[in-house]
């Protein structure tokens, strides 16, 4: 996907959505004041919510969702290119950019509508990579983010907290299936404890 995407006016969406596990909400409501491409994090503050007066820059889901998020290289690469890319698109447009700081606004300035989003872009992205037909969601990033820490043996506590998890038990619920030997033999090794 990430192969599809490459060249496309929101590839450092994509990119930062699967390295750094954010939710679409997260993701659309970031400000380039939350990030610190130098200190290589970015904090989660708010989250755009779609309400019956619109879209609107809220606050996170809960507050174990604010919290502060590391960048990979990969990470902080897309977000230069990203910001480049937008100043470029924001002088080009001059008066009609409608400035909120978002790091990932529609083509004025103003929050993306995740409908949108998905409709006009990532579906065709999606076709593009082949995987239309595969069940993928916006979501799927962050799935595929928790999928492959828990593949490379990180704890399930930095786990929950990258997700912005309420609890460890959300996170070993969901995740728990990918321990590798969870459970098994839970008694294996106590005649050697224990003599």
């Amino acid at each position: 996907m990430l192969t599809a995407a490459d060249g496309e006016r929101n590839e450092g969406l994509y990119v930062v959505a699967l390295h750094t596990g954010l939710r679409q909400g997260e993701l659309l409501g970031l400000k380039w004041e939350d990030v610190d491409l130098e200190g290589t994090k970015l904090s989660v503050r708010r989250s755009l919510k779609v309400t019956d007066q619109g879209l609107v820059l809220g606050p996170t889901k809960n507050k174990a969702s604010r919290r502060s998020v590391p960048l990979n290289r990969s990470a902080v690469a897309a977000l230069k290119a990203h910001r480049l890319r937008q100043n470029e698109e924001r002088l080009r447009l001059g008066q009609l950019w409608e400035d909120q700081d978002l790091v990932f606004p529609n083509r004025v300035g103003k929050p993306i509508n995740h409908c949108n989003l998905y409709n006009r872009e990532f579906k065709g992205l999606l076709k593009k990579a082949g995987l239309q037909d595969q069940g993928f969601t916006f979501h799927s990033l962050r799935h595929t983010f928790a999928t492959e820490l828990f593949r490379k043996g990180k704890h399930p506590k930095i786990v929950q907290s990258l997700l912005g998890h309420s609890s460890i038990t959300q996170t070993m619920d969901r995740y728990s299936h990918l321990l590798e030997g969870i459970g098994g033999d839970a008694v294996e090794g106590l005649d050697e404890s224990f003599g």
